[in-house]
This record gives structure tokens, sequence and C-alpha cells, in this order.
């Protein structure tokens, strides 16, 4: 799998991640799937305390793999206290934080301050910022210019472009990396391509169509999937190969995702 640098920074990671929203939240063993997904190029895992037990479960899951792979999660919280609290116990499961975040700008100011004295310490690689809304777009590019943050998570697919129209040029203009956050959410599994259409595009699947749509964009680090099935994790690592898709297949990607 293609490994791309997290913007301007030299930290490399993988173009296919793997998310733990809703498929880590359980009392099930996590490791087969987290192996599979390892085993097929998919190293870094990406989790929130927002995500219900999703943090402890990726740690167990990667006893004796931890050094095979990068963590990102995040700080979730209202106060500056639980905001402390979660970073000890993020700190606690996996030894060092590859790549922290500010939660959908929960009390971000606060929390940055905290993140950066981690980073500045050693105990995080990489600061950034996240949110799913296109209405909070805004605001982060406001976090984005202050230049504190590396990196921002972000909605991004062929039905939900907002991002392409203002906070992708600006990470691309700032050197910010840019992990894509539930890339076969918002309807984009209701498309029904033809055969042919695939074939033309070089994949099998249309979830692998929309996850190498969004990898072709060269402003984007990382494409975070989120599955429960070892299955599906080995597919969703077949679009971290290229040959990437060039504007006239994205353009055909575009189409079927609007039932043409």
């Amino acid at each position: 799998m293609e490994q791309r640098p997290l913007g301007r920074i030299g930290l490399q990671v993988p173009v296919i991640g793997m998310g733990t929203w809703r498929t880590f939240d359980t009392t099930e063993d996590r490791g087969v799937l987290v192996e599979a997904a390892v085993s097929a190029g998919i190293t870094l895992f990406d989790s929130s305390p927002m995500y219900g037990r999703a943090e402890s479960v990726l740690a167990a899951a990667l006893r004796g793999r931890r050094e095979r792979v990068q963590v990102a999660t995040k700080i979730w919280a209202e106060s500056t206290d639980e905001g402390r609290r979660q970073a000890e116990s993020a700190l606690r499961l996996f030894g060092h934080v590859d790549i922290y975040q500010v939660h959908n700008l929960a009390n971000w100011k606060a929390h940055l301050m905290l993140l950066e004295g981690l980073r500045d310490s050693g105990q995080v690689s990489v600061v950034g910022a996240t949110h799913y809304q296109a209405s909070a777009f805004p605001e982060l590019m406001e976090v984005m210019r202050t230049g504190r943050i590396a990196m921002i998570q972000i909605p991004y697919n062929p039905l939900a472009q907002q991002a392409a129209r203002s906070v992708l040029p600006l990470a691309e203009e700032l050197g910010l990396g840019v992990l894509v956050l539930s890339p076969l959410q918002g309807g984009i599994m209701q498309a029904r391509p033809k055969p042919d259409d695939l074939r033309s595009l070089g994949v099998r699947t249309w979830p692998e169509a929309v996850l190498k749509w969004i990898a072709s964009d060269p402003r984007v680090s990382c494409v975070l999937t989120a599955t429960h099935l070892e299955s599906h994790a080995r597919e969703n690592a077949e679009a971290g190969n290229p040959p990437w898709f060039d504007p006239e297949q994205r353009a055909l990607v575009e189409r079927i995702a609007r039932g043409r």
C-alpha cells in the first residue's frame, strides 16, 4: 500500500487506514480483524473516547502489534479536566499517541494547549483537529490558520465535496495532512454501478471505487474506513494501491454516485 506524508511533517501514513466508530464499541476481541488489516497494509487506526469502548478494545487488539502500527485518537470533552483525564487514559492504553486530535473542535483552545504540551514532551507526535459537519468548516479553517495544528480530519467523498471548495485548498496551502472520515456514509452506498463501469475503473467493488476516488486526490493523506469483517478490511486495502484515478475516472465515479 502507498504511504504518504502527513502534510509537511515527516510522519508517513498509509493511504487507507481504519476507523473504530461503532465497530470497536464492543466486548468482542478485535485482534483477528486488526491482524488482517495490518497484514493488508492498513497500519493507521483512528479512535476516540466518543466511540464508547473503542479505545480500550483497540488497545487490547494491538497487544503484540503496537510497534507495527500508528494510533490516532482524540480529545472529546467540554472541560479541561475531562480532556486531561482522556489524555491520561489514552497514553496508558497506547503508550504513545502518534496523532492526537481535538474532536469536533470541542473546547479547542484549551485542549490544543494540552496536546501541544504532550507533543513537546514527546508523548504525542502530531497534533490536529477534526469536524464532521461542513457548517463547522469556517471555524476549522480558523484553527488551521493559527499554525498550531499539523493535520485535520474531515468528511469527503463524491457526494460530500464541500471540503474541496475551501478546506482542502487551505490544507494544501498550509501544508497540513488530511485524514478523511466516514468515506462510505451519506448515501454513497446506494449507487448501483454497472459491471462495465467497475472494469473501466480497474476496481472490483463500488466501495473500492469510492475509496480510490478519495485517495486519488493528492491532498488527502489517508482515508479511514470502518468494518468488523476481515474480508472487508482486505478489500478496503486494495483501494490504497495505485494507479490512481485520472480526472475522467473521477468524473465517472461522481456520475455513478449521483445516479447519472
